[in-house]
């Protein structure tokens, strides 16, 4: 071959591979939950929800440690009395330490609204982790049972169920008279999800490789369904505090305990001589719910990756 044809090719180093050839891949890892985590700890709204949620918990897991009074101590001789050192805000009608029975009346509304949250997650999740994936006879069975206990509002079925059991008034009857109505809603949620990640590859890998329906919906489709389960039960979690504190209110709730809805409720007939006796409860009832709404309704914006696109 004359040198007029020759070509120049250039040296390949073929042990490293080129910029085309080499596949880049992300350095940080990615997944549904660090992408919300990410998310979520730019936005200044979660640390307040954040902080005012553990600050509720602290309060009521340990309310010795905010207030050395007596919250059953009532001394007619201080009745409606201003703020005095040891107690910021001031006294009820019967002398009680308004601020000794709001710090006690954290423990009874936080521990009515996990009780709820817990037997509505108990019954919901199942119900609809089991009528989404095995559809159906089983679909249509629990779906019916669910239609039912969703047409009753969870409220008024609760009134009833106090009004009758009025010698068994305690928290775990309150909750159950509230969770066990409103666990339906939860069921359609989980059920929604389990239908949309029900046919997936590695739900059909997993049956493949000879796992069983029911493994594969305890270990794969139920915990990727989570995500939205969640949410609801963080925002449910506010409803049942609210729901503890308006039957109290109305005089069908916990009787005998210190509850922020039986503060509510007596310092009415105060209102005009001592609105301050019924602001502060409300005011800590208000927070409390905001505090799981918001911090709920974060969650739920963190994990939908439209609504981070938006922003």
């Amino acid at each position: 071959m004359s040198d007029r044809n020759a070509h120049y090719v250039a040296p390949v180093d073929e042990t490293q591979p080129g910029d085309v050839d080499q596949v880049k891949l992300a350095k940080r890892k990615s997944n549904m939950w660090i992408d919300a985590w990410r998310d979520l700890r730019k936005r200044p709204l979660f640390y307040v929800a954040l902080v005012l949620s553990f600050s509720v918990l602290i309060l009521a897991l340990f309310p010795e440690w905010f207030t050395n009074a007596d919250p059953s101590y009532g001394d007619l001789s201080r009745s409606n009395g201003a703020a005095t050192e040891g107690h910021p805000l001031g006294f009820t009608k019967l002398g009680y330490d308004v601020w000794a029975r709001i710090v006690y009346g954290a423990k009874t509304s936080l521990t009515v609204g996990l009780l709820v949250v817990a037997i509505t997650a108990a019954i919901g999740i199942p119900m609809g982790a089991i009528a989404g994936y095995y559809g159906g006879r089983v679909d249509s069975i629990l779906s019916r049972i669910g239609d039912v206990f969703f047409s009753i509002p969870y409220f008024l079925a609760a009134v009833v169920v106090m009004s009758v059991m009025s010698d068994w008034r305690n928290p775990l009857t309150i909750s159950f008279a509230i969770g066990g109505f409103a666990w339906a809603s939860l069921a359609r949620i989980v059920r929604a999800e389990v239908l949309r990640n029900k046919n997936l590859e590695y739900v059909m890998a997993s049956e493949a490789v000879g796992r069983s329906r029911g493994s594969t919906l305890l270990r794969h489709v139920l915990p990727n369904s989570m995500g939205p389960v969640i949410v609801a039960l963080t925002l449910s979690l506010g409803g049942a505090i609210t729901a503890e504190a308006t039957l109290s209110l109305l005089g069908i709730g916990l009787n005998g305990y210190f509850s922020w809805g039986n503060e509510i409720a007596q310092a009415q007939q105060t209102l005009r001589t001592n609105p301050s006796a019924l602001f502060w409860p409300s005011l800590a009832l208000t927070l409390t719910v905001l505090a799981f709404t918001f911090l709920g309704e974060l969650i739920r914006d963190a994990l939908d990756p439209k609504a981070r696109a938006r922003r």
